[in-house]
C-alpha cells in the first residue's frame, strides 16, 4: 500500500559491489521541479504519496499513489508536483547492459524496450517496495540483494513484457546527429558540425531532431553532459573539476542545469 506520512528529505543510494543499480527515494518533492530530461538508464519508480504531472515520450497524465512509472533508455520524460500535495516517490536506475543481460537469458536478442510508460498492479507496486527495501537495507547481504534484483526485474519483464516492435524507425541521418553528440558533449559544438556529421540541413536537423527526440540538439548535449558528469561524481571527481570536463563555461552553469535535469545540486547527489 502507499506510504500515508512519508518522512521528508531527499536520498541517493549506490554500492559499489552492484554498480548496476542506484537508487533515489524522495519524501517531500514539493518543491522540486523537473526539466525534460532523459536517462541512458533504464528507469523504473513508484509514487508513494502525492500526484505528479507525468509526461513520457508523447504521453502526458496524472498519476498518484501506488503507481509504478518505467523510462526506455533515451525516453524523454518529466515528473512534477501537482498543486501542494507532499509528493513522494523511489526510484531505480539500471544499467541498459545488465538489463539486457537478464533480458537475453530470458529469450531476447538484446535489450528490449517496454511499451508501456506506467502500471497500476498492486503486485508490481509491492515488489517495488519489497526489492527496494532490501536493497537500500544498512548491512544487508551482497548474494541477497543480487538474488532480489534478478527476481524483481523477472517480475517487470513478466509483468509488461516489451513490445514487440518498440525500437523507433530507423533514421540514420538523425542517429549520426545523435551520436556525434553524444561523442563530442564536452566540446563547443557548433550546429553546422552535427549537420556535417549528419548530413542535414540545419532547418531539417532543428526540426525532425525535436520530433524524434523530444528535445533540441542544445538541450540534447546539455542532457548528455549532466549523464556524463553524474558518472564523474560516482567515480569521485570533484565538482569544479566535472564541471570543466563535461564542457560547461563555468561551475554556475552547471550547478544550475544539474538541479533543472535532477532536481538536485551535484553537492546533494554526492551525499
Amino acid at each position: 500500500m502507499p506510504q500515508p506520512n512519508p518522512q521528508p528529505g531527499s536520498r541517493f543510494w549506490r554500492d559499489a559491489s552492484l554498480p548496476f543499480i542506484e537508487a533515489r527515494t524522495v519524501g517531500d518533492g514539493r518543491k522540486l521541479c523537473y526539466g525534460r530530461h532523459a536517462h541512458e538508464t533504464f528507469s523504473i519508480g513508484v509514487i508513494r504519496s502525492g500526484h505528479t504531472d507525468y509526461l513520457n515520450r508523447s504521453s502526458r497524465q496524472q498519476v498518484g499513489p501506488g503507481t509504478v512509472v518505467l523510462m526506455n533508455p533515451g525516453d524523454v520524460h518529466a515528473c512534477n508536483p501537482i498543486a501542494d500535495e507532499t509528493w513522494s516517490y523511489r526510484m531505480l536506475y539500471v544499467d541498459r547492459a545488465w538489463l539486457a543481460g537478464l533480458q537475453r537469458e530470458w529469450g531476447c536478442h538484446d535489450f528490449r524496450p517496454f511499451a508501456a510508460a506506467m502500471s497500476t498492479a498492486p503486485a508490481l507496486y509491492a515488489g517495488f517496495n519489497r526489492f527496494y527495501d532490501v536493497l537500500t537495507a544498512d548491512g544487508a547481504d551482497h548474494l541477497l540483494r543480487q538474488c532480489a534484483a534478478v527476481d524483481f526485474f523477472g517480475q517487470v519483464q513478466s509483468s509488461l513484457a516489451p513490445a514487440a516492435i518498440v525500437e523507433r524507425e530507423a533514421n540514420r541521418k538523425l542517429d549520426r546527429a545523435a551520436d556525434y553528440i553524444r561523442d563530442h558533449c564536452a566540446a563547443a559544438l557548433k550546429l553546422e558540425d552535427i549537420c556535417g556529421a549528419a548530413g542535414l540541413s540545419p532547418s531539417y536537423l532543428i526540426r525532425a531532431f525535436r520530433k524524434r527526440y523530444g528535445m533540441t540538439p542544445h538541450a540534447y548535449l546539455l542532457n548528455r553532459r549532466i549523464q556524463l558528469a553524474r558518472g564523474l561524481l560516482k567515480g569521485g571527481a570533484a565538482i569544479a573539476e566535472v564541471a570543466l570536463a563535461t564542457g560547461f563555461a563555468d561551475q554556475a552553469h552547471f550547478q544550475r542545469t544539474f538541479k533543472q535535469l535532477l532536481a538536485a545540486t551535484p553537492g546533494q547527489y554526492l551525499r
